[in-house]
């Protein structure tokens, strides 16, 4: 392209023409298109993600070990869910896990009666069994152990059997560079992994009736900010745990 430059003391007259070599041109173009291309391809695939109900699965490590609980116990005896136990710098994520946990459960056993955090919560606090709760979990920290009978008070208060109680050893969300175009970061695997672990206890002897663990990490592509939350990766979690009810 032939450039018309007319300067008057290294300033353009107006009606100057000023030109544009045609490589970069052809760049920015190309640029554009796969920037264009990309987006879309991402919101298909979150679209997807969220119309399927989940995002790629990674690395699933699911133990369970079943004590004493048969087949069908759990859905005629009913459960209760305690405050959950956390790592240090995660103790406000124990009811978004309670929260998520008791909806998946909901979902997956329909007839199986569940009484949420909240409701156990109330139930403990309408009947003045809140120090002794406390007490039973300071004592928990030390020993691992639920007392039986404050276990069996807490059963009776919900009317429930079983009680049971989540643990979130670890939780994290991590964003790495895909690839990209001309030194511009185009996409980006965004996941989130999680160590979660349960227990269900027997309020009758006060034995631990079942027990898993699950670490699994969910990730998705993305060319935005928006992370995998946390809700999605215990659902997931939680799920993976559930199937392996007796």
């Amino acid at each position: 392209m032939k450039v018309d430059d007319q300067r008057v003391g290294g300033n353009l007259l107006p009606g100057a023409t000023i030109g544009v070599a045609p490589g970069y041109v052809l760049a920015f173009l190309v640029l554009a298109f796969a920037l264009l291309l990309t987006g879309c391809g991402s919101q298909k695939t979150r679209t997807e993600a969220k119309k399927n109900g989940q995002a790629e699965m990674l690395s699933p490590a699911t133990l369970v070990m079943a004590n004493n609980l048969r087949t069908g116990d759990i859905q005629a005896g009913g459960v209760a869910i305690i405050t959950p136990s956390s790592a240090t710098g995660q103790e406000e994520d124990k009811q978004a896990l309670a929260l998520a946990f008791t909806g998946v459960l909901r979902e997956a056993l329909p007839e199986l009666r569940v009484v949420s955090l909240p409701e156990t919560l109330s139930a403990i606090n309408r009947v003045g069994l809140t120090n002794e709760y406390k007490k039973m979990f300071e004592d928990y920290r030390l020993t691992g152990i639920f007392e039986r009978d404050t276990l069996q008070k807490v059963a009776k208060v919900t009317g429930s059997r079983y009680i049971a109680q989540l643990k979130l050893g670890a939780f994290r969300q991590e964003s790495k560079g895909r690839w990209g175009l001309l030194g511009v970061r185009v996409m980006e695997t965004k996941s989130s992994t999680i160590r979660l672990f349960l227990q269900i206890w027997d309020s009758h002897d006060g034995s631990i009736a079942w027990e898993g663990s699950q670490e699994s990490t969910l990730s998705h592509e993305s060319v935005s900010e928006e992370y995998v939350p946390m809700k999605s990766v215990v659902e997931e979690s939680t799920r993976d745990l559930v199937r392996r009810f007796p």
